[in-house]
């Protein structure tokens, strides 16, 4: 999944936050969702503005985040 184009970074939004397609949606609103059990049908419910590929995105971020933390401590 390509998150590059829906996965949006501003200094004055949300703190610096990545955000999904330029809204004021976290990366983590959506993981956070995602841990507490929503199923996708919720979360788009939750947050009509979104689509399921914004979904997709959020974790295909945290995992490529995830692989660059551990990619840093085997140096």
């Amino acid at each position: 999944m390509e998150y590059k184009n829906r996965i949006t970074i501003e200094p004055g939004k949300r703190g610096g936050k990545p955000c999904i397609r330029n809204l004021r949606i976290t990366v983590y609103d959506i993981l956070e969702q995602l841990a507490t059990g929503s199923s996708n049908a919720e979360i788009l419910e939750d947050f009509p503005e979104l689509q399921v590929e914004d979904i997709q995105a959020a974790l295909a971020f945290a995992a490529d985040r995830e692989r660059h933390i551990g990619e840093l401590h085997t140096l």
